[in-house]
């Protein structure tokens, strides 16, 4: 019996020597711009959550959500990607009408939870006499590069609020930076369209001047236009404390939901790196809210009910939905217990006011 034991026991600690030699997992995220909240979200998500999960995360710039639906789809190493929720449901609603490509895309996509919303930002020239976001058919627009989710985002709105797709004329495909000199340096474009969490760098970055130069259309309850782009959208408000140094006024906008996204995969050291990932998602939360971008305040740790062709990944989906149930039973019963009973004071702190009844 000795023997069986000792055998046992060598056998373990084998086990855990090959255990701590086993090589990190080296995976990618795909986010957007330097300048936006993507980016930072994603820095975020590797520091607080791949780091204590045994994961090297690299944090990769892209021009935005379409973009980064295909790369999560075709890319090696790109095991996560952010993606707003818009896009998302275009690529279903093109697989639905028939389109193979898009269904060759979106089908094995899976999604690990909603974050949070991203104000859309409808940005004019300081002296245009635009004002609400209702008065931007026939302009012409900067919709965002390429493959990024700001173009689809901006496409649509504009499908919504008018009836009618944005004529090709009008449209610029330029980079959050592009679109800002085009409005206000040679003016060649009216109105630059911008998704971004708020507080966004490239928003925080300006200077007081920034008033100066440009402002932030706002969103008309009034407007039949404005009915029809909240069968999609979402109301929010850019808050004036998100850009203190430049904007004077709370300003009402819309907003698209992002999610965390990842594909279905099998291959069992995959599926064991994800479920630490999602172990440590839950349990680092906190640590997310204090430490990370503001907009992390904003999610709540939760999986909700999913639109129809939308779907969780198996794996991740059961571990946080273990991790949620045990935190909220954790809380329970620290709300139930009783308080402490009080007792006396020393003397020694009575005199020296640390006293706690």
């Amino acid at each position: 019996m000795p023997t069986r034991i000792l055998s046992i026991g060598l056998l373990w600690m084998a086990f855990l020597a090959c255990a701590a030699a086993a090589p990190r997992a080296e995976y990618k995220i795909v986010t957007a711009s330097k300048t936006g909240t993507y980016i930072q979200i994603g820095r975020d998500l590797a520091t607080w959550i791949a780091d204590p999960a045994d994961i090297d995360l690299e944090v990769l710039e892209s021009k935005g959500s379409a973009e980064n639906v295909q790369r999560m789809r075709f890319e090696p190493g790109v095991k996560l990607a952010l993606v707003q929720s818009d896009v998302y449901q275009a690529f279903l609603d093109e697989a639905k009408a028939g389109n193979a490509e898009a269904g060759n895309i979106i089908r094995p996509l899976r999604l690990i939870m909603p974050l949070y919303d991203e104000e859309i930002y409808f940005v004019a020239r300081a002296d245009s006499p635009l004002n609400s976001i209702h008065e931007i058919k026939n302009q012409k627009i900067g919709v965002g590069p390429l493959g990024s989710g700001t173009a689809l985002t901006s496409r649509t709105l504009y499908q919504l609020m008018f009836g009618e797709p944005l004529p090709p004329a009008n449209a610029q495909y330029l980079t959050n930076e592009e679109a800002l000199a085009r409005l206000t340096v040679d003016k060649s474009i009216d109105v630059a369209i911008i998704v971004a969490g708020q507080p966004a760098k490239l928003f925080t970055d300006m200077k007081a001047e920034a008033r100066n130069y440009i402002k932030i259309l706002k969103l008309d309850e009034a407007a039949p236009e404005t009915a029809r782009a909240k069968k999609t959208y979402f109301p929010a408000v850019i808050r004036a404390s998100s850009y203190s140094t430049w904007l004077k006024a709370d300003v009402p906008t819309l907003t698209v939901k992002a999610y965390l996204v990842t594909y279905d995969y099998g291959l069992q050291s995959t599926v064991g790196a994800l479920s630490r990932f999602a172990d440590s998602l839950c349990t680092n939360f906190d640590k997310l809210q204090a430490n990370g971008h503001p907009k992390w305040k904003q999610v709540r740790l939760e999986l909700p009910p999913l639109s129809q062709g939308w779907r969780y990944y198996g794996p991740m989906e059961k571990r946080m939905r273990n991790c949620i149930a045990h935190r909220s039973a954790v809380s329970a019963a620290a709300a139930a217990a009783p308080p402490p009973l009080p007792r006396n004071c020393t003397e020694q702190e009575l005199v020296l006011g640390i006293c706690r009844r």
